[in-house]
């Protein structure tokens, strides 16, 4: 008994998978691509690797960039207080260093409101540094309001995240 339609479907399903194959090769190709691709921006980015002391890295991992608001506040909590005593002693260590204050706060409220909220909040923390003896002439005040969140959702769990001020580290021109 001959099937000659049963043939092509075999020849069919033969192309099928080897199309398959080579897609799935593709696929596995790419992504490795994409992995490298993010390793090498993390690396020069300082996120990944031993963290050395006097870097921006030891800064983020070991000190602490962020400090986190209340609602509608600018009061620092105990936890800010402590992060921000840590920078400044931090920051008299390695006096190569600028910074720059970035005020944030979250998705609720007029973009006016939040512009001069995230403001004051850079202004805390700067006041907080200073009477730490960290010089005024090291650090720049800039909000971004609600314009930079760092997690999106209508949900405390991102609304508490976006409440900050993040320390940027800047090098000192000359140094």
């Amino acid at each position: 008994m001959h099937f000659p339609n049963c043939t092509s479907f075999v020849k069919n399903q033969a192309s099928l998978l080897t199309k398959s194959i080579c897609l799935s090769f593709v696929a596995l190709l790419l992504a490795a691509c994409s992995n490298q691709l993010a390793k090498n921006a993390s690396d020069s980015a300082g996120l990944s690797g031993p963290v050395v002391p006097g870097t921006p890295r030891e800064f983020r991992v070991n000190v602490g960039d962020i400090v986190y608001f209340t609602t509608d506040s600018t009061q620092l909590t105990v936890e800010a207080q402590n992060t921000l005593r840590g920078q400044s002693k931090w920051l008299k260590q390695y006096p190569k260093f600028t910074i720059t204050l970035e005020g944030h706060a979250d998705e609720r409220g007029t973009r006016e409101y939040n512009l001069a909220l995230g403001a004051r909040r850079a202004q805390t923390v700067r006041d907080y540094l200073t009477a730490q003896g960290i010089n005024p002439s090291r650090m720049r005040t800039i909000s971004y309001g609600k314009e930079r969140p760092v997690a999106v959702c209508n949900d405390i769990s991102c609304w508490s995240q976006n409440r900050r001020v993040q320390t940027k580290l800047n090098v000192r021109p000359g140094t």
